[in-house]
């Protein structure tokens, strides 16, 4: 695992040695920011199920502004913590040490432009974790679920779909905040 492209390029990331983490290939990771494209620079980041922080480091590098991720495991935060102070991007990030729904259940000021959510394979309930997303969420902001290709993902009001690509037994699926009903948005530029 690398970082493939921006201020981190080319560093080598570690990986937790734990079967509860699925690290996301090169690949995968490739495609994802290549759709992704201009979303990335100055984006708040929200991280979710964070692993070895592969993907929200890739965002740190290519520009976002900032990171927080989030993640329980012990040896998958020690990792983290390694792979950002490997890349020298530790000055834009946060690590957050719980369960996601801890974390989406507290108050937070940050609104997020870009929202990666990673569950394990196995989770399968990821429309409480969804709903609890919206209001974190900032204008027009962009949510990536990873999921195995079968498992459907669910969309709470204020989400909608917008696009899904299949990578073998993965499955990339891309909503969008949607701000219907929000008079704090209204008459925004978007």
């Amino acid at each position: 695992m690398r970082v493939i492209a921006g201020t981190a390029g080319g560093r080598t990331l570690q990986a937790p040695r734990t079967s509860a983490t699925r690290p996301i290939t090169d690949r995968v990771k490739e495609s994802l920011f290549g759709i992704l494209g201009e979303r990335v620079p100055d984006a708040a980041v929200l991280d979710l199920y964070a692993g070895s922080g592969a993907i929200g480091i890739e965002a740190l590098s290519r520009g976002a502004a900032s990171c927080t991720f989030v993640e329980q495991g012990r040896e998958a935060l020690a990792v983290l913590r390694r792979n950002l102070a490997h890349t020298g991007l530790s000055d834009r990030a946060a690590v957050v040490a719980g369960p996601v729904e801890r974390f989406l259940a507290g108050t937070s000021s940050t609104r997020y432009d870009l929202v990666m959510v990673d569950p394990p394979f196995a989770e399968r309930a990821i429309l409480a974790p969804l709903q609890a997303l919206v209001p974190l969420l900032a204008f027009g902001a962009t949510i990536v679920v990873r999921t195995f290709w079968r498992t459907p993902v669910p969309t709470p009001d204020g989400i909608g779909v917008v696009r899904q690509r299949r990578f073998g037994e993965t499955m990339l699926t891309f909503l969008q905040a949607i701000d219907a009903g929000d008079p704090e948005r209204e008459g925004g530029d978007g």
